[in-house]
């Protein structure tokens, strides 16, 4: 008598397997994401949320491995994912710009209390304030070298307590510290750990780059190269123009010290030849500020006489 539990399993493996298959032959891109912490709940919101933009393929390490390492031959770029499939992870695939389908999975987060044992994903920061609680509480939060002061017969945190860093394991003692004071101090959601587009894999951080950012590390780039070769004396497309720009300043120096002449020199020889040619109008500007200063001061002097500060003069 066939097995029936073994068939409805290896037909979910055959199903599982085809989701796959399709998911990668449908897609040119894809986020490769932790689920840590997320629950079915949360995972069936994700989901709602990216529909018709992106799909939302989770399962087993060992399988997600064997269904892409039969695939291999016609799609020999995903050789490069297979280390990358440890811990809680799974894909969401799409078509799409992956910055925008990676924005719209991190806005997917739930806040959470923190659990004893959990690693702290971000800083644990307790403000200061008035906890509500009796004064019989105080050795708790002694116990934690949190400095307090009774007012109004409640206790109150004198200063903010940096509680939790990154990566630290929450303590029993924390755990209810946050839980008393009601704080739920994590978001858990899918995390991007890995981007994969048209065969290059690379980290998420690559999509917040901007075309500033791009342009600003090129020319930083252009720069360093232009001073390298006007530093060494060997002429570049990037040094070039500095280069002419510096044999232009000589060549004018030379004009002014000789009877040589140059369009280019012509505008420093006359200025050596009468300064006084080149003189603007801010002397003018300075005469109509003093005109100013001297109609304001009779102004003020006009203004004291009508109020009979006169009378005394």
């Amino acid at each position: 008598m066939p097995n029936k539990r073994f068939e409805s399993r290896s037909a979910w493996k055959a199903n599982y397997f085809e989701k796959l298959e399709n998911a990668i032959r449908n897609h040119s891109k894809f986020l490769l994401v932790n689920a840590d912490n997320v629950s079915s709940l949360q995972f069936a919101q994700i989901r709602a949320s990216l529909r018709g933009k992106a799909t939302v393929v989770m399962g087993k390490n060992t399988m997600m491995k064997k269904c892409i390492r039969g695939m291999l031959d016609e799609f020999p770029d995903y050789e490069k994912v297979l280390p990358l499939l440890v811990a809680n992870v799974g894909f969401v695939f799409t078509n799409e710009d992956l910055k925008s389908t990676r924005d719209l999975v991190l806005e997917n987060k739930v806040a959470a209390p923190a659990r004893q044992g959990a690693l702290a994903p971000v800083d644990v920061i307790v403000p200061a304030q008035n906890t509500g609680m009796g004064p019989e509480k105080t050795s708790f939060f002694q116990a934690l070298s949190i400095q307090t002061k009774i007012a109004r017969g409640t206790i109150e945190i004198v200063s903010p307590v940096h509680l939790l860093k990154p990566g630290d394991k929450v303590g029993a003692s924390e755990a209810s510290l946050l839980n008393m004071l009601k704080i739920s101090p994590f978001t858990y959601g899918l995390v991007a750990v890995a981007c994969y587009d048209e065969g290059s894999v690379f980290e998420p951080a690559v999509l917040d780059i901007s075309e500033d950012d791009i342009r600003a590390k090129f020319m930083a780039g252009v720069n360093a190269v232009a001073a390298t070769s006007l530093n060494i004396g060997y002429p570049t497309i990037a040094s070039a123009p500095h280069s002419v720009a510096n044999a232009l300043k000589k060549l004018i120096a030379v004009a002014a010290a000789t009877e040589i002449t140059f369009p280019a020199a012509e505008k420093t020889k006359a200025y050596l030849a009468d300064p006084s040619a080149f003189a603007v109008a801010a002397p003018v500007v300075e005469e109509k500020k003093e005109e100013k200063v001297e109609a304001k001061q009779e102004s003020e002097s006009e203004s004291d006489s009508d109020m009979g500060m006169g009378l005394f003069g």
